[in-house]
């Protein structure tokens, strides 16, 4: 006599479309390899229960039971003996096609689109800490100021200088910015700008204009309004297009420029650029990182990010640096 589980046998014809749930199909297969749904369930980090729900809704699906309870010990029966070869198969299958998409996307570089001046200033010079942190990761850099369309792939992410937010994008502040007059040492001593910010309207200036200029950035005329200071602006020295220019421009003693502290920051805390006189003016432009919903996924931009979130969270406060940019007395003195 034929039953309804007989009936039901003979009548599914699986399809993609008529498919049991894949949730009931990883259920079972992690339940006969165990034979035991609490280990199963730690396998796929659900509830025990939640295991033998999905079990059920598979065997009511085929119409069968596929486990037996022999006291207290769980057995397959001869329906779920003859499914296991098959799925455990076809997992094995996905699994080592995920791990081969996995192990490709890992031997990809990471793309990374950031301004000339934080690539050269504060990107590169860390880019040993970061082979450390994260060994086997590639890295390419494309130094522009050109927009960036992450959308289209032109990079895997962003790092950009402005005022945020990016919508539709995933977006974390860095760091904020300040500028502060610097020069190097000797330019300092051999103009007498020690303490005498008057002597801003005789010494050669150093201009940024260009793309990578914000206008929340003062100029030199902008920052002694701000400093209240009554003196003019000496009109000798250059205009560069970018802030690493300024500061690479600063550093050859061709005259004294109004240095971004984050992109100074090294040259300050080595003695090669000190700043004579004036307090820093804080600008509204921040440094941030972003890139969209499907890249942040990559492990190879995760990687990246965790990184450099951490390298952001160990910078020194603009304090510290500032403390770092007036003459030593001893040097004074000798100077004398």
């Amino acid at each position: 006599m034929s039953t309804f589980a007989d009936s039901r046998r003979k009548t599914i014809q699986p399809t993609l479309a008529r498919l049991p749930p894949l949730t009931s199909l990883r259920a079972f297969v992690a339940t006969a390899r165990h034979l035991n749904f609490v280990r199963a369930a730690e396998e796929l980090h659900v509830t025990s229960a939640a295991v033998g729900q999905q079990i059920r809704l598979l065997e009511d699906y085929l119409g069968q039971p596929l486990f037996n309870r022999v006291r207290g010990q769980l057995h397959l029966t001869p329906a779920g003996l003859a499914l296991v070869p098959g799925l455990t198969g076809a997992f094995d299958a996905v699994l080592a096609a995920m791990a081969q998409f996995v192990q490709s996307d890992d031997e990809q570089p990471i793309r990374i689109s950031v301004a000339p001046s934080f690539a050269s200033k504060w990107l590169i010079p860390r880019l040993d800490a970061l082979r450390r942190a994260a060994p086997g990761l590639q890295v390419l850099v494309d130094a522009s100021t050109r927009l960036t369309n992450l959308d289209a792939g032109d990079a895997d992410c962003v790092i950009r200088y402005g005022s945020g937010p990016y919508p539709g994008l995933i977006v974390d502040h860095l760091f904020s910015e300040a500028v502060l007059p610097v020069c190097s040492p000797e330019f300092a001593e051999t103009h007498g700008l020690w303490g005498k910010p008057e002597e801003i309207e005789n010494v050669p200036l150093l201009h940024e204009e260009g793309a990578e200029r914000d206008q929340s950035c003062p100029d030199w005329s902008g920052w002694l309004r701000a400093a209240g200071l009554p003196y003019r602006p000496s009109q000798g020295g250059f205009r560069l297009n970018q802030s690493s220019l300024v500061l690479d421009a600063a550093l050859a003693g061709q005259g004294l420029g109004l240095g971004k502290i984050r992109l100074a920051e090294a040259d300050i805390r080595s003695g090669r650029l000190v700043s004579p006189f004036g307090v820093p003016q804080p600008v509204s432009s921040s440094y941030f990182f972003a890139t969209t919903a499907h890249t942040a996924r990559l492990m190879r931009v995760d990687l990246f990010r965790e990184w450099l979130l951490a390298e952001a969270r160990a910078l020194q406060t603009m304090d510290e640096i500032i403390a770092r940019r007036i003459r030593p007395a001893a040097d004074m003195m000798a100077a004398e």
